[in-house]
């Protein structure tokens, strides 16, 4: 059979055509799918379960006996209402802000014209490749919401600084803080110089701050006003009014907090069941003393990536999601065909902890692809280097060699005379930290190594594979398992408004399958898998 039934019955009768029930595999799988329907299952005369989302129900009278019920409740439905039209969205979903270009113009257009939301990885990107992008990304875009990535550069502060200064000019209404460990002067200066009055006298945020975070301490300042030493200086210095300044003190820093757990690139591996409920109370509670007029909404990011884990978020009070990993293998991400071949085979556990080229002397790592590259194994063994000698000099010779050999190919010293010129142009200050201060000038000679290793991925600089910086979490690996079988399992036929589409729809179909079986129905396994529709491919078509 289909279905069984051993829960206890509802109170209701069915009455309608017999003709709209079914009791098939297929049939009940239709009307399981048209989640904007509600969803009956009753026991016919001749004692069959079977399926109907037509009909009404009387609680006295002639009828079949209801045994469980769903109410409607699609795609568009999931997370919170607020998050949709605020970013005049079809689904609470997001993908994120993959560096380098990985979250490409080409990504974000894609997803913008399916009304949902991207953001653009501008993270290690030079300012006119960012300035190029949000060109694009604004003409094919015209009225649409898009995100631009501003990453916390600590290291690099003139960056930042740069940064927030090209999106204000450009007119970018949204962007997606990162990395950030603290609040910078940058990213106040983006939310407050975004602020004013309307006709009626209510706060207008014309810049959205979509803070992505990992830790409680890390939460917390962007839950509050801006802090006011950063106000008092961006006043002193013009850039803001003394109305903006005032209104500062009655916004919160952040329109919406997206809680990365256990993902690719920059993560702390924290389990996602664990951290958003702990975020969410912290709202609550932040929320509770300062009173904002409008409350802060909560996303989950790491570890989604099917309609499992996204309907998991969902029902864990998430707001919306946010979608990382399993975009990159697309055909919209900006890397090469040889990354997305190794992505659409890898499994969860295909993953390392490496250190991050822009933390390095912090220690902090990142998620990466194991499998088919030796860059986190050698990464790991230059940051053992620099937290054993002083400088490149007191590197064993041996050791020397094998670096300059195997992984750099060039000499050491030949690779410092290439920072010096890339820094002269990007980032004077670097060279001027790093002179009379040997340790400094190693690490600037293995953030060489460990910049140029994504865009040798993202290039697919052919005699650089075994050096290949590829960002990944567990979810790729879930991806792969839930699409095999399907024309998803090959990366060819995988875009990012399609993915979205799958996962979203599959999620509502998900929930009405649970719904069910918490009344008591057990349905076949058959019926409780999520199955790729193909006529979502076809719809998606256009977009690329």
């Amino acid at each position: 059979m289909s279905i069984n039934f051993s829960g206890t019955p509802q109170q209701l009768f069915w009455k309608g055509s017999p003709r709209d029930i079914v009791f098939d595999v297929e049939g009940i799988r239709q009307k399981l799918l048209e989640t904007d329907k509600p969803c009956y299952v009753m026991k016919d005369f001749n004692g069959r379960v079977g399926v109907s989302n037509t009909g009404a129900l009387v609680s006295e009278g002639r009828g079949l006996q209801v045994l469980a019920m769903a109410n409607p409740m699609s795609a568009a439905q999931l997370g919170d209402p607020t998050f949709r039209s605020d970013y005049k969205l079809k689904y609470a979903y997001k993908t994120g802000a993959m560096a380098n270009g990985i979250a490409s113009a080409d990504l974000v257009i894609a997803i913008g014209k399916a009304n949902l939301l991207a953001s653009y990885g501008a993270a290690g990107q030079v300012p006119e490749k960012i300035n190029a992008s949000i060109d694009k990304i604004q003409a094919n875009l015209p009225h649409q919401t898009y995100a631009v990535n501003l990453i916390h550069s600590p290291s690099e502060q003139a960056l930042e600084a740069a940064a927030v200064d090209l999106f204000l000019d450009k007119g970018v209404k949204v962007v997606e803080a990162s990395a950030f460990l603290a609040l910078t002067e940058n990213i106040v200066y983006y939310r407050v110089a975004g602020l004013s009055r309307d006709a009626s006298n209510n706060i207008v945020i014309a810049n959205k701050v979509i803070a992505k975070i990992s830790r409680k301490e890390v939460a917390i300042p962007f839950m509050k006003a801006a802090p006011e030493e950063f106000i008092q200086s961006l006043l002193a210095k013009g850039k803001i009014t003394a109305e903006q300044a005032e209104l500062a003190k009655q916004v919160p820093m952040a329109d919406d907090i997206t809680v990365e757990a256990d993902s690719g690139g920059h993560t702390d591996n924290r389990p996602l069941v664990a951290l958003l409920p702990i975020i969410i109370q912290l709202r609550d509670e932040l929320q509770k003393q300062h009173n904002f007029s409008t409350k802060i909404r909560i996303g989950a990011a790491g570890g989604i990536s099917t309609p499992s884990s996204a309907l998991a978020a969902f029902m864990m009070g998430a707001a919306y999601v946010v979608t990382g990993s399993v975009n990159q293998a697309c055909v919209e991400a900006g890397t090469s065909e040889h990354v997305r071949k190794l992505l659409q085979v890898v499994e969860s556990t295909d993953v390392m902890g490496a250190p991050a080229s822009d933390m390095f002397e912090m220690g902090v790592d990142l998620q990466v692809l194991k499998r088919g590259t030796l860059f986190g194994p050698r990464a790991k063994k230059l940051y053992h280097y620099y937290k054993t000698y002083e400088s490149i000099d007191e590197l064993p010779a041996a050791d020397r060699k094998n670096l300059e050999e195997k992984v750099f190919r060039k000499p050491l010293e030949e690779i410092w005379q290439s920072c010096i010129e890339f820094f002269e142009e990007r980032d004077p200050e670097q060279i001027e930290r790093a002179k009379n201060n040997p340790r400094r000038k190693m690490a600037l000679i293995f953030r060489w190594y460990l910049g140029l290793s994504s865009n040798w991925a993202n290039a697919g600089t052919p005699d650089r594979v075994l050096d290949y910086q590829i960002w990944c979490g567990p979810s790729m690996g879930a991806f792969n398992d839930w699409v095999k079988g399907s024309y998803l399992e090959s990366y060819e036929n995988r875009k990012v408004a399609d993915v979205a589409v799958q996962i979203m729809e599959g999620a509502a179909y998900l929930y009405r399958v649970r719904s069910l079986e918490m009344q008591g129905v057990k349905l076949s396994s058959e019926l409780e898998k999520v199955i790729i529709k193909e006529e979502t491919r076809e719809e998606h078509r256009v977009l690329v």
